[in-house]
């Protein structure tokens, strides 16, 4: 997979491709909706297909100190862009330059100078410029006099609701895992590089491979039956993890704890992805490490039966 850079030229193989934008966090059914109408158009006619996706997210950019509520990185876009049948990944990297992009400079600047779109495809609510001044009518109108077409899909819905980033952060603030993996069709995961902690899972029989949070959106705090899989390698691990402030311990640490089964390798500074499958219970504080290591086991128990139960 390419990834493109909106400020620089798009290079001439990949000129004239045909646009999917939009911010695509989660990559959900709506936004893959999208997706495929791109790849479907520029396979038609022989083109390029590229998604276009915005880092960090507008809303990030204009109110840094909101929640983390990210339901991808950057990383497992190009992912999910490149299984969608993409060519190539757009990164429109938002800063204030971009902010302040009149409606015609998105237009002709950017989307047809220096990316030389041929056509865009959008959901119907998408908004671009400066103060969200564009919408897909006007994006339609520059279309016709810039020379490229521009195509909008409608909303998905699932189970009588609309699909949206917002419901599936929604069910996933509930514990919800099975909802929100079936509006992105796949589990939310974490990924990030293991880090060193204070190594008491290890001293109750118990190791973890601890995780930051980052910018990702939290779930509901507690503990979950979980799925690893070791980037490099691919390598998929079952286990149980802890997310959350670790209430027994002293001082309260956020972070996601998996404990995979049967796993005896190093994973210390390697790259790995989380993903979520049962939510087993709430976080809780307990007296000693006698207790928590007795409903560490029940959970590990529970999270085995789950997990074989599902054919992971």
């Amino acid at each position: 997979m390419i990834r493109l850079d909106h400020r620089e030229r798009v290079p001439d193989q990949l000129r004239g491709a045909i646009i999917a934008l939009g911010n695509f966090d989660g990559f959900h059914l709506g936004h893959q909706s999208v997706a495929r109408q791109a790849v479907e158009w520029a396979r038609a006619e022989g083109r390029p297909a590229i998604i276009g996706t915005f880092e960090p997210h507008p809303v990030r950019f204009f109110k840094p100190d909101v929640p983390p509520f990210s339901l991808t990185s950057l990383d497992q876009r190009e992912d999910a862009f490149a299984a969608a049948g993409a060519d190539a990944m757009l990164v429109f990297h938002f800063d204030n330059a971009l902010a302040d992009t009149t409606a015609e400079g998105f237009a002709h600047d950017t989307m047809v100078e220096r990316i030389g779109s041929a056509g865009i495809v959008t959901g119907e609510d998408f908004a671009f410029a400066r103060g969200r001044s564009g919408n897909t009518t006007l994006l339609s109108e520059l279309g016709q006099h810039y020379g490229f077409g521009v195509r909008t899909v409608g909303p998905v819905a699932e189970g009588g609701e609309t699909v949206s980033s917002s419901r599936i952060r929604k069910a996933l603030l509930a514990g919800d895992c099975a909802t929100a993996a079936r509006l992105m069709t796949r589990p939310f995961a974490i990924r990030g590089v293991v880090q060193h902690g204070d190594k008491v899972g290890r001293t109750i029989g118990f190791p973890t491979a601890n995780l930051l949070l980052g910018d990702y959106l939290r779930p509901r705090f507690g503990i979950y039956a979980v799925t690893g899989r070791i980037v490099a390698t691919g390598e998929v691990l079952k286990g149980a993890a802890n997310l959350g402030i670790r209430p027994t311990f002293d001082p309260p640490k956020e972070l996601l704890e998996p404990h995979f089964f049967d796993f005896s390798g190093d994973l210390y500074g390697q790259e790995i992805e989380v993903a979520f499958h049962h939510f087993l219970r709430p976080e809780q504080k307990f007296d000693g490490l006698d207790a928590l290591m007795a409903q560490m086991a029940k959970d590990c128990e529970e999270a085995r039966k789950l997990l074989s139960a599902s054919s992971l």
